[in-house]
């Protein structure tokens, strides 16, 4: 007996070797590319996160940005920023195959699955919410696992900080666990799953206070502020997007033994389940929105776990061709990941790549003509990250017009900052009379400065309801709230200003702005100390044509065009 477990345990360190071995050599290459490439534009963003330390930000949580500060502060560089990412992925990856060896998976194949498979690849290094998500799933599928072998409260404990790491990386964690407890109701019967349920809450509540405290603006912004025009063909893109995430050439056959693996124990159930509750709860999505096709990461797990254990319940080695179209996938994998790392030309100006190419130098170059001013840039956030980042300040914002989106530059106090000074505002276009630069690198882009920079992003203006109705021409008084946030005190006066404020109600068909109308004088005698509130009836004039329409109340000031001061209100022109 015990030459038999000596044997055994021999020959699992044996089959660990070559794991080992596979890791060593994934992990370098991980770094040898993070150090070649640029930041992509989120990154850099989710870098800002990590300067701005917060409990929550507009669109994520926090933990991308506790996964970049761990590897910034020891280096302000690519590696630095994707350094935490990199080790995660490696770490995810090994703890994938110890919870296979049970099932006595094929250390040949598992390498072979895990390198065959692009989102892999793609989050190896890439630093973005879904780094830390990969990461706290695969530990949770890790310590669920024993915990079905042992109902045991440390065990409990460990869960309960997993689930809440798996909340503050994405909210789509809770899929996860979701998934986990329908596939196994008996754990409603175990007291130590209620202690992993108030654990998880507990440690997560700063996060929900944040929310509440800001509004809550993840769930007005997935409820309220996307679109929702049904549209089919989403669907047929979210497919051939997860082929492709998959490995274009074998992925339809890991979908299928995946999805027909046979169930032979919790564990298995589990994944099946997350499987398969993942894929179609986010294809069902693309009904309404044009689903991210890496969404479904954290539904790769158990796939590639799944039909690793269906090539062993099989008896015998998958197909040769499959074999072969598996090699196929990581070599063109490696290919253009070694493109990408030499940075051929065709490379750094194809749409999807450009990118990573050329930013350090473009910010320099935008540098050399701001100095320590802020830059302003409107309608985006990726290029304001990147000259934060490259120039290792926070000296970049994004002005968010009437015509995007908010973006958490709404929320920084970078533009309390900027009140009444001198900022260099950077655009893609000619504005007369205020660009008065221009730049030839990365595109042609223009510059200038604005004396005594006026904003008011902010401000708040909330009406009565966020759903009206009105006939054709008819004028209605709409009762706005106006909230100043601003530690300051705002004024809306045109007096002895250098530049003009108007507040405008704009009517939106879809992308187009089709009607302004201009606030009455008495608008701006308007004064709002700090913190507090003030009311105003805005006389609108309800469109001529029928339909649904989308209308925001603007603040604009000149040479800017317009902030979205209020949000979305469904009005129905009858």
């Amino acid at each position: 007996m015990q030459d038999t477990a000596i044997n055994n345990t021999e020959a699992q360190t044996r089959n660990n070797k070559p794991v080992l071995y596979f890791l060593l050599i994934w992990t370098a290459f991980n770094i040898l590319q993070s150090c070649r490439l640029e930041l992509h534009a989120d990154e850099a963003y989710y870098w800002v996160y990590s300067r701005m330390m917060d409990w929550g930000f507009y669109y994520h949580p926090p933990m991308v940005a506790v996964f970049i500060r761990m590897g910034d502060v020891l280096m302000h560089n690519e590696l630095g920023v994707r350094s935490a990412t990199i080790l995660a992925n490696s770490a995810s990856i090994y703890l994938i195959w110890l919870m296979l060896k049970r099932y006595q998976v094929s250390a040949k194949w598992f390498i072979l699955l895990i390198s065959s498979i692009w989102v892999i690849h793609i989050y190896g290094f890439i630093a973005t919410p879904d780094s830390p998500l990969l990461f706290f799933a695969v530990l949770f599928y890790f310590f669920y696992q024993r915990y079905l072998d042992k109902d045991s409260w440390l065990l409990a404990l460990v869960l309960g900080v997993v689930v809440a790491c798996l909340m503050y990386s994405k909210y789509h964690g809770i899929l996860l666990v979701t998934f986990t407890l329908l596939a196994n109701l008996k754990l409603l019967k175990r007291p130590s799953f209620y202690f992993i349920v108030l654990l998880a809450l507990g440690l997560y509540v700063p996060h929900i206070l944040w929310q509440y405290h800001h509004g809550f603006p993840a769930l007005n912004f997935n409820l309220f502020e996307r679109d929702d025009t049904i549209n089919f063909t989403f669907g047929f893109t979210f497919i051939g997007m997860q082929l492709l995430l998959g490995g274009a050439f074998t992925s339809w056959f890991l979908f299928y033994k995946g999805f027909t693996t046979k169930v032979q124990d919790v564990f298995t159930r589990t994944m099946k389940v997350n499987a398969v509750g993942i894929f179609v709860f986010f294809y069902l999505n693309t009904f309404k929105v044009d689903v991210q096709p890496h969404y479904t990461l954290i539904g790769f797990v158990p796939l590639i776990m799944l039909t690793l254990i269906h090539f062993k319940q099989d008896g015998k080695n998958p197909p040769a061709w499959f074999y072969k179209l598996s090699i196929a996938n990581i070599a063109v994998f490696v290919v253009f990941r070694i493109c990408t790392i030499i940075g051929f030309d065709a490379i750094q100006h194809a749409p999807q790549l450009s990118t990573y190419y050329g930013f350090h130098s473009w910010a320099d170059a935008v540098h050399a003509k701001a100095g320590d001013a802020y830059v302003v840039m409107r309608d985006e956030y990726q290029n304001p990250s990147k000259y934060d980042f490259y120039t290792n300040s926070l000296k970049g914002f994004g002005y968010d017009s009437r015509y995007y989106r908010t973006t958490q530059f709404d929320m920084w106090p970078f533009e309390d900052d900027m009140q009444h000074k001198k900022v260099y505002f950077l655009t893609d276009s000619k504005i007369p009379g205020v660009t008065t630069d221009s730049l030839n690198n990365l595109g042609k882009w223009y510059g200038g400065w604005i004396e005594d920079t006026r904003t008011y992003q902010k401000v708040i203006c909330k009406p009565t309801s966020y759903i009206m109705a009105g006939m054709a021409g008819q004028t209605q008084m709409i009762d706005l709230e106006i909230t100043n946030p601003y530690p300051f005190a705002i004024n809306f006066t045109n007096k002895q200003v250098t530049h003009q404020l108007t507040m405008e109600a704009c009517f939106f068909l879809g992308v187009n702005q089709v009607d302004v109308q201009k606030a009455s004088e008495d608008f701006y005698n308007i004064s709002i100390k700090p913190g507090q509130k003030a009311h105003y009836k805005f006389p609108l004039k309800t469109p001529l044509k029928k339909g649904l329409y989308q209308l925001y109340f603007s603040l604009r000031t000149d040479p800017f065009s317009g902030s979205r001061n209020s949000g979305v209100i469904k009005f129905t022109v009858k």
